[in-house]
């Protein structure tokens, strides 16, 4: 049997953290080689829907076979982002849209369009929602043609298994939801998510790259999550790479 292939789902360009670290595209890939990681998804958030498009088409444009655009969503008084994401999307060829609930209200008459556009595009949509697990059942139910992709099985570096299982909960009754393994310390609930929402629920990331020394390490201990996990190797390839690059329009090559 061949190598699994990997994909991370999640990954920044430019982060939220109180730096709003940066990184470059040689970065991230250096890490990821590091890794064993072929390919990722990579956005910038903290900064405004163009200058994340900017910001992912010159880090693509340099390595296309390797990095995959996403585009933030961000309201903004300057412009209208909707068209600006709809562009991303159909002429610069991203692949799906990221929203983060640190940055901008997940409330109905701010997010709800931006879900709607990511099914309109058929492309899905990364959602950080810090826990707000009201505001994703809302979208689920509202938008079943769009898939969200909830990061961080309902919240960043959460040590609240209940919390994690409402997520699950939310995965398990809406097709339209995946639960992303980025930022998880409680590994177990991957597996609950796996044996009660399906393997083909959930996405590997990493929400890298970490600041130096550790920007490879780093990477490579979020896949071992995964790796050491005791599922079966079809769950693996699925939850590695198959149901992302399905999500976003691309083929297993």
């Amino acid at each position: 049997m061949g190598r699994v292939q990997v994909v991370d789902s999640h990954v920044h360009l430019k982060h939220g953290d109180a730096e709003r670290t940066e990184f470059g595209a040689e970065e991230i890939v250096e890490a990821m080689d590091a890794a064993g990681i072929d390919k990722s998804i990579v956005f910038a958030m903290s900064t405004t829907t163009r200058r994340s498009i900017e910001m992912a088409r010159e880090a693509s444009g340099k390595f296309p076979e390797r990095l995959i655009p996403y585009v933030y969503a961000l309201p903004s008084y300057e412009r209208p982002v909707l068209e600006e994401i709809d562009r991303a999307v159909t002429e610069y060829g991203f692949r799906g849209i990221k929203l983060h609930a640190g940055e901008c209200t997940l409330a109905e008459y701010v997010a709800d369009p931006v879900v709607e556009l990511a099914g309109e595009l058929r492309v899905p949509c990364l959602i950080d929602c810090s826990g707000r697990i009201g505001d994703i059942a809302r979208m689920a139910a509202k938008f079943p043609k769009t898939n969200l992709i909830v990061a961080h099985l309902g919240m960043y570096l959460c040590k609240d298994g209940a919390m994690i299982d409402r997520f699950i909960d939310l995965a398990e009754n809406h097709r339209n939801v995946y639960l992303d393994t980025s930022g998880v310390v409680l590994t177990e609930k991957v597996v609950d998510a796996v044996r009660r929402a399906g393997s083909d629920r959930v996405v590997f990331g990493t929400d890298g790259p970490a600041n130096a020394p550790d920007t490879a390490s780093y990477a490579k201990r979020e896949l071992e999550k995964i790796t050491g996990l005791n599922l079966d190797p079809k769950a693996r390839r699925a939850i590695l790479a198959e149901n992302i690059l399905r999500l976003i329009g691309i083929r297993k090559p």
